[in-house]
């Protein structure tokens, strides 16, 4: 390491250095090259062996998942009520936790220290950001559960938070509330840390943009090796299973609605369709880059 940020020292009292001093002031030296370990398949530059390991227990999931599908459909449902029973504190704690974290991280020393540098400039403008976060953070889900989550509440379709009778005054401001809460500042929260993390470790100390090198600290250089394929795998089997999540429910709602235009039921074949369809459209915007893919299709989305 060359030398870390102090928060102690004041910007006053810091020594003058030249734009490109400040770009490499805090860069981490490590013999690690970015993309020493990768490969190239069909144009694409991935990495080995993450890709290949986290790809095969994608596939054998859903391959598991079709061939014995009572069985997947039991082990899974298990799963999640025992999670929900056993670590619903958990889910409850934890998004408080980051927040007030998030806003140290904002109001503290640290919060002076610019993303990419003392000289770095935003590439997008705050429309086009904007409409990115909602587009490929929230969208789908947001317009599904926004409204459906707190008459669920509401209804006791869910069950009423703090149990309380369900179709009362009581019942009205707790599912609104709890809907606020999971969709609200909290969950941004949580967004903003790991994109902070990302950003942080990738454009002001040189690292990969891997959530590996969050962790260098952790590991040194071991992160490179199997403590870090194994924290990049869990991230990426994370992040397609999530992606699963968003791209079947917003399969189920056009679908629904699509349905209720045209007066047809609703039948799985549509949906297969409209799920091949926005697979497609999400790899192509990212084949096509920042700019003409997820930039320009979420600044339609967003008007």
């Amino acid at each position: 390491m060359v030398q870390d940020f102090d928060p102690s020292v004041s910007a006053a009292d810091a020594p003058e250095t030249s734009p490109a001093e400040e770009e490499t002031l805090f860069v981490y030296e490590t013999d690690y090259e970015v993309g020493q370990d990768n490969v190239e398949i069909a144009g694409l530059d991935v990495h080995n062996p993450v890709f290949f390991l986290s790809a095969g227990l994608i596939v054998l999931f859903g391959a598991m998942s079709l061939i014995f599908p009572d069985a997947a459909t039991h082990y899974l449902t298990a799963a999640k009520t025992w999670t929900l029973q056993r670590a619903d504190w958990l889910f409850a704690v934890t998004p408080v936790i980051v927040f007030a974290f998030a806003l140290y991280l904002a109001f503290s020393p640290m919060g002076r220290i610019r993303l990419g540098g003392a000289s770095a400039e935003p590439e997008f403008k705050i429309h086009s950001w904007v409409a990115m976060l909602f587009a490929a953070g929230v969208g789908v889900g947001f317009m599904f559960y926004g409204a459906a989550e707190p008459l669920a509440y509401y209804t006791d379709w869910y069950g009423t938070p703090l149990n309380v009778p369900p179709a009362t005054p009581a019942a009205e401001r707790l599912a609104f509330s709890a809907t606020i809460f999971h969709w609200g500042l909290a969950p941004w929260a949580i967004y903003a840390i790991v994109g902070l993390a990302l950003g942080f470790f990738a454009h002001n100390k040189g690292l990969p943009l891997s959530i590996r090198s969050a962790c260098y600290h952790v590991f040194g250089e071991r992160v490179w090796g199997w403590p870090g394929h194994i924290i990049d795998m869990f991230a990426v089997v994370s992040t397609v299973f999530g992606l699963a999540t968003t791209i079947g429910i917003g399969a189920t709602q056009a679908t629904s609605g699509l349905a209720y235009l045209f007066g047809f039921e609703p039948n799985r074949y549509l949906q297969i369709a409209l799920i091949a369809f926005m697979t497609g459209l999400a790899v192509l915007s990212v084949l096509r880059g920042m700019d003409g893919g997820v930039k320009l299709l979420s600044n339609i989305n967003m008007g």
